[in-house]
């Protein structure tokens, strides 16, 4: 550790990065790092360029609460404002001198005789720092169904993660997978420029009305004049997504609320009773994503989209076989099939104490004390980590608490604390207390992204967004120990 305080390395330009990078800065520690391995920051709002892509949580609360935005144009921005917030805020908050673009971490091996993480860069480079903080997300590593003969196909096939901006849509026919966040954006921004699109629907999924808004010039003069003015939209946002985590977490009242709003816009937006019956969800509401849209179910009615509900049995040449023995001609293939949220950090390589691997201590499931420590893994917090996903707020927030917590890390350390390896008892029993809960919850009721083969929820936290800000708000040292001599463990 320099004389300076402690070296910190951040891996990941998203907002979970940007949020300690800017807390580490507020706090008065410059010896930091922020390591991304794309040509800019951005993290899922930088890959995610389909077309239709926004935000579904109301801009007043996807947003750091250290930096309100007053020039959103709308309520539910699109992703390029929310990058060209990301870029002012990393300009505005001085932390591009901190930022490193083009630097893949590749390897991370902790240094028992420095007490320190060795990082090795996808050029070979080494970094040295004294805490390592991953902040790579859980939304970044696309999942691409393994078709038969999907190697065959002739036209262009892309996730939605990995659109193409030159890929032109006009006059072609379109085969969507998936009908996920990324799907109900996509499908109804094509519409009426594709010739056709054919969806293809496993499960339906719960929708509910997205009360979308343009903000108008006035509006935001008036931000900008006087920034308090936002404080109550984000109130009522937070108040909103309140309620929304009640349902989710078991409030009969606020769950009949939602589940009546969702078959109202069933029934208001779908006339063809046939076409209802299909995009009713089989699983209770909440166990996979609820969806915010006012464009899905009216697009699936319009003549030039077709929703597909019989099994994919094949990619041809020339479109895509069901299983009933018909095949759907397209030009293009694009699947929203979602992410790998379960495997955190892949493919980065780490290695803690005694050589031991952090893929092998998760092998069975990712898991953190706070969704930030590991045992056997001193100095190293996660942001975004296990647990930490929320079903019905902001993830800024859980980003916000996150990032207090580590600068109480990084105080401790630079007073002079030792290297902090959060204790396995202390670990263990958070883990115990958080799968008890998550046993009990909508998230068990139906196969998600949320759990692992296994069956374990890894990504949500089972709780309020309140109840996780209070257990971070306080670095309580009892809870980690000096690590033993190396060996002796």
């Amino acid at each position: 550790m320099t004389p300076k305080g402690p070296r910190i390395a951040i891996i990941g330009a998203g907002f979970g990065g940007v949020a300690v990078a800017a807390a580490l800065r507020k706090a008065g520690f410059h010896d930091f790092v922020l390591l991304e391995k794309a040509d800019r920051i951005g993290g899922v709002w930088r890959d995610n360029l389909y077309p239709g892509c926004a935000c579904d949580v109301p801009a007043p609360l996807y947003s750091f609460s250290f930096a309100p935005n007053p020039d959103w144009s709308r309520r539910f921005p699109p992703h390029t404002e929310i990058l060209s917030y990301l870029d002012r805020c990393v300009a505005e908050l001085g932390l591009t001198p901190h930022l490193r673009l083009g630097a893949e971490v590749t390897g991370a091996d902790w240094d028992e005789a420095g007490s320190c993480w060795r990082l090795t860069l996808a050029d070979g480079e080494e970094l040295v720092a004294d805490v390592l903080v991953p902040a790579v997300g859980q939304l970044s590593r696309p999942v691409v169904p393994r078709l038969p003969g999907a190697e065959l196909f002739r036209g262009p096939a892309l996730h939605t993660a990995r659109w193409d901006p030159e890929l032109r849509i006009e006059g072609k026919r379109v085969a969507v997978v998936g009908t996920g966040a990324s799907a109900i954006q996509l499908v109804p921004a094509l519409a009426g420029t594709a010739a056709h699109i054919d969806v293809y629907q496993r499960t339906a999924p719960w929708t509910l009305p997205k009360p979308d808004r343009r903000y108008g010039r006035l509006r935001r003069a008036a931000y900008r004049r006087m920034p308090a003015l936002m404080r109550p939209p984000r109130a009522g946002t937070w108040a909103m997504t309140v309620f929304t985590g009640a349902a989710l977490l078991g409030n009969r009242a606020a769950g009949a609320f939602l589940r009546t709003a969702s078959r109202a816009q069933r029934r208001w937006q779908v006339r063809d009773p046939g076409l209802r019956a299909r995009v009713t969800p089989d699983d209770p509401m909440g166990c996979k994503r609820v969806l915010f849209t006012s464009a899905w179910l009216p697009t699936l009615a319009r003549p030039d989209v077709e929703l597909v509900t019989t099994p994919i049995a094949a990619v041809t040449a020339a479109g895509v076989r069901t299983t009933d023995g018909v095949e759907h001609p397209c030009d293009v293939l694009v699947y929203g099939t979602g992410f790998a949220a379960t495997d955190f950090l892949t493919p980065i390589r780490v290695t803690g104490r005694d050589g031991e691997k952090l893929e092998q201590v998760w092998r069975d499931g990712a898991h953190a004390y706070l969704g930030m420590a590991v045992p056997g893994f001193p100095n190293m917090f996660l942001v975004y980590g296990p647990n930490t996903n929320t079903g019905n707020t902001s993830v800024v927030y859980f980003h916000e608490a996150q990032a207090r917590y580590i600068v109480q890390v990084v105080r401790a350390l630079a007073a002079g604390s030792g290297p902090l390896d959060v204790r396995p008892d202390v670990a263990a029993g958070y883990d115990a207390e958080l799968q008890s809960r998550l046993a009990g919850s909508v998230w068990t009721a139906c196969r998600n992204w949320y759990r692992t083969p296994s069956g374990r929820v890894v990504t949500n936290w089972p709780g309020m967004a309140g109840e996780y800000r209070r257990r971070t708000a306080r670095l309580r040292l009892a809870d980690f120990q000096q690590p033993a001599p190396a060996g002796r463990r």
